[in-house]
């Protein structure tokens, strides 16, 4: 029995996707990417997930609208999954702005690796 972790990544730059995957996939996380809010929802109609890397900058659904989605869910589960944002943009927002909108961190692009796995491991493990 695998007991391999499950991260989303919501990223619409596909660098970013195949850097992020590439490091977490080295740890031996199970590694889902999409590029929009979107896409994250039907993703986590889907199947569960124990962490979501979010960017909070993306087209069709951005992070903030889409983790207030995944909050209003009606399954416990996946409305109580650990959510990560991932900006550029981190001075436009404070960590309360964040923890409103129901984000459980944030890391800062451009994204060190070494805190990217940090703060992924820091999530997964609270949660277990």
């Amino acid at each position: 029995m695998s007991d391999t972790k499950k991260v989303l990544v919501a990223e619409d730059s596909s660098v970013i996707i195949n850097l992020t995957k590439n490091v977490l996939m080295f740890e031996n996380y199970n590694i889902t990417a999409v590029k929009n809010g979107k896409q994250v929802i039907d993703k986590l109609n889907q199947e569960d997930f124990d962490l979501i890397l979010m960017d909070i900058n993306m087209p069709i659904m951005d992070g903030i609208e889409c983790t207030k989605a995944i909050r209003a869910m009606k399954d416990e589960k996946k409305a109580k999954v650990p959510i990560v944002a991932i900006t550029g943009n981190f001075k436009n927002y404070t960590m309360d702005d964040f923890k409103n909108a129901g984000l459980d961190d944030y890391i800062q692009k451009p994204l060190d690796y070494d805190h990217l796995l940090a703060t992924v491991k820091k999530h997964i493990t609270a949660k277990q």
